[in-house]
């Protein structure tokens, strides 16, 4: 399956209620070198919006405020968005994500720091 697959794909509860849309998949470098100096990325989970499919253009990250208008915008648009650990999706494929019992709502926010390099 390919990434690209999942966004925009409507996301369920375990009891199959409707919670969102994905609209990003976070990935992080932690894994084991890929031949030569790169590291293999490996998915940590979903970012899934409760009103649309649409990109937050990165803004639910961090405290990005500008341009104003439209980190408000955006901000209002995906109220409610939030982080789902990979290991808490049941299933994935184009039609749908289906969530595990017992998954937990994450800020979809980088904790501080997490995105500066060292």
């Amino acid at each position: 399956m390919l990434l690209s697959d999942l966004l925009d794909a409507p996301v369920r509860a375990p009891s199959g209620d409707p919670l969102g849309y994905v609209v990003d998949v976070r990935l992080v470098l932690d894994g084991p070198l890929d031949g030569g100096l790169l590291v293999q990325p490996r998915v940590h989970g979903l970012i899934i919006s409760p009103r649309t499919g649409s990109s937050f253009l990165g803004y639910e990250r961090s405290d990005v405020r500008s341009p104003a208008v439209l980190a408000r915008w955006l901000r209002w648009r995906h109220r409610g968005t939030f982080l789902v650990h990979w290991e808490h999706v049941a299933t994935a494929d184009a039609d749908a994500v289906v969530l595990a019992d017992g998954y937990r709502r994450w800020s979809p926010a980088f904790p501080e720091g997490a995105h500066r390099h060292v």
